[in-house]
């Protein structure tokens, strides 16, 4: 193996392991980003609480496939013309 080959994977990995450590940071800000729509459709708490364990890397996700497999949000939107 060249200079060169070693060179390229020792960067992939460093490369790698800073994008694995981004990760939740990115779903975090992505979470944040979207919580004045979610306050919008789904009231204060109920945006909030859906926002809040979005934005925890590990739960966020198992929310997240726990409401596809179920079929529907854990924190409904409100109704049409309903306050609060």
């Amino acid at each position: 193996m060249t200079i060169q080959q070693h060179a390229l994977r020792y960067g992939q990995r460093r490369l790698t392991r800073r994008l694995g450590r981004a990760i939740p940071l990115l779903g975090t800000a992505i979470a944040l980003l979207a919580l004045g729509s979610r306050i919008r459709r789904k009231g204060v708490m109920r945006g909030a609480a859906d926002t809040a364990l979005d934005a925890m890397p590990l739960v966020g996700g198992l929310k997240v496939m726990a409401e596809m497999v179920r079929g529907r949000d854990f924190f409904p939107d409100r109704q049409v013309g309903q306050k609060g």
